[in-house]
């Protein structure tokens, strides 16, 4: 079960890490399957957007970091306090009665993961 908790750690990292890369190359684009309309037209709207993208790159190599140079129980530290994004992000989605399918089905499942990655590196690592 640690072994997949790793394993899990490592592909979150990764995806949330590619999907900042997204919203910094193509930020609009990458926009429309987060389960909010995209924002109203501006100069500053790519820019704006490619904020998150900066900071999703870093919650993931927050997650890398610690596995290289942590010990378990730190990665599975981080992924409890960082899986509080994916779950504020689901629920700022349902408060502007935005995509329920993407609330639920990309940040609730993704919350969901991360916890569960989370609670065997918790109370079984070394």
């Amino acid at each position: 079960m640690h072994g997949l908790a790793q394993g899990t750690a490592f592909v979150l990292a990764f995806a949330i890490i590619a999907i900042g890369t997204q919203y910094i190359a193509v930020p609009r684009t990458a926009t429309r399957s987060f389960g909010l309309p995209l924002p109203e037209d501006g100069t500053n709207i790519a820019w704006w957007l490619r904020l998150k993208g900066v900071r999703d790159i870093v919650a993931g190599l927050v997650v890398l970091a610690f596995a290289a140079w942590g010990v378990s129980k730190d990665v599975g530290l981080v992924l409890l306090v960082e899986a509080i994004i994916p779950t504020g992000d689901m629920l700022v989605i349902l408060g502007a009665k935005g995509s329920s399918k993407s609330a639920f089905g990309i940040h609730g499942v993704t919350a969901l993961l991360m916890v569960l990655a989370s609670l065997p590196l918790l109370t079984g690592g070394h």
